[in-house]
């Protein structure tokens, strides 16, 4: 096929590059306006990247000649990057619907786990459910947000608490990442709980003794691909000793780190991260003054998520004096059992509302700094000649739209593009 172009978008109302100078992350002055053209055109080759962008009438010039596979008119549309969801516990079985009605009741978080609810509920069933099952559902649940326009997700295991479970989690990862057109980031996440029979210490002493040499060898040997290395370091789960021996021995395989911190008390998990060089620190709800210079020196991403304080009525995480302070600010759904929320679009919208932040802040925290959390800004979370071909279309002139209607999403998104690839349209 001449000059092997895959896909041509025409003559958007707007295309937003979000970063135009290959940016890896946005904070400060940067997040005041995002890079926009406006009546411009998008073409992606045959090998999933972008090769040109720019004034509908110059893109239409320099490829007169060529032959596409596919050419959208996107005349009066928005087209964005793909979005990145930072966080996410999407493997798993056993809904905890009824947990929802107990907190509506008024109870805490810590009380259902303590009574045996919350994640030992969703790790016995998960132990429970075959692979097949495991990864049928998961499939599902990345179709959803696929179609909310989310075409990376960071996924973690953490249901299974042993080393049995967490590979099959893993494994049902694998199988995603390598199936599915969707991108993903794997984490594992064995520090999620300490399971029952044990304490905090011995939970530690077998990650690091177990889980961790098993997953360097799968690792080595090709079975299983693992970006990052995840614990929740909370009063009652891991102490910071505790998460600073399991974080330093995933660092020293090669994860990255990218933790639960600071989330229902202050823990100084947010110094501790910038001090182990962390690429990314989530929650952050009760994080310290010191915590937040800690991070923006150290480029330790903050990933914040706004469905978690919304579900939980916790304190807002504080956007505002993070961005302030030059953190690099980056969004996730949290999406699991205790926060069912598959749409970036409705955290974003939340994340303006609830942790006033603007809507160029919440875009970059959903694309190239979501993207950056994950160590992936280089080839993802804007459209910029080189990177990946990820991108959404949407029925509007305006790309505020996409986060100014809240639960509008599935009107609003009519393409949804992985790799130049059509993976969902109306």
């Amino acid at each position: 096929m001449a000059g092997g172009h895959s896909l041509l978008l025409e003559n958007a109302q707007q295309v937003v590059l979000v970063c135009s100078r290959g940016e890896r992350f946005l904070a400060r002055d940067a997040l005041r306006s995002l890079a926009v053209l406006e009546r411009a055109s998008l073409v992606v080759g045959k090998d999933g990247f972008i090769k040109a962008i720019g004034p509908a009438d110059v893109i239409r010039r320099q490829f007169s000649g060529e032959t596409f596979e596919e050419i959208i008119d996107c005349s009066g549309k928005c087209i964005l990057p793909g979005l990145v969801d930072a966080h996410t516990h999407p493997v798993w079985a056993g809904e905890r619907v009824h947990e929802f009605a107990m907190k509506l009741a008024g109870a805490t978080y810590m009380e259902i786990h303590q009574a045996g609810g919350g994640i030992h509920f969703t790790v016995e069933r998960t132990r429970q459910a075959s692979e097949e099952e495991l990864f049928r559902s998961f499939q599902q649940r990345l179709q959803c947000m696929m179609r909310a326009g989310t075409t990376l997700v960071e996924c973690k295991s953490g249901y299974g608490l042993d080393l049995e479970t967490e590979l099959k989690m893993l494994r049902v990862i694998e199988r995603a990442r390598r199936e599915l057109d969707i991108s993903i980031s794997a984490t594992y996440c064995g520090a999620h709980s300490v399971p029952k029979g044990k304490t905090a210490t011995e939970a530690a002493d077998d990650i690091i003794n177990n889980h961790l040499p098993k997953l360097k060898e799968l690792g080595r040997n090709g079975e299983i691909h693992v970006d990052n290395i995840d614990v929740f370091c909370e009063e009652g789960v891991f102490d910071l000793d505790s998460t600073r021996r399991i974080l330093q021995c995933g660092k020293d395989i090669g994860l990255q780190i990218n933790f639960h911190g600071d989330e229902l008390h202050p823990m100084k998990a947010a110094e501790l991260g910038a001090e182990l060089g962390a690429q990314a620190i989530s929650h952050l709800e009760e994080v310290s003054d010191e915590g937040i210079v800690a991070m923006a020196t150290a480029r330790c991403s903050a990933v914040l998520l706004p469905t978690t304080a919304y579900m939980l009525r916790l304190k807002q995480p504080r956007a505002r004096k993070m961005l302030d302070e030059g953190v690099i600010v980056a969004l996730g759904s949290d999406f699991n059992p205790n926060a069912y929320c598959f749409s970036m679009p409705m955290v974003m919208h939340l994340a303006c509302v609830n942790m006033r932040m603007s809507m160029p802040e919440a875009l970059a925290a959903a694309t190239i700094n979501a993207a950056y959390a994950l160590g992936k800004s280089h080839t993802h979370g804007s459209l910029e000649v080189g990177k990946q071909g990820d991108l959404i279309i949407i029925n509007s002139s305006r790309w505020e739209h996409l986060i100014y209607q809240f639960g509008g999403h599935h009107e609003l998104i009519e393409y949804v593009i992985a790799k130049g690839k059509v993976i969902y349209k109306t």
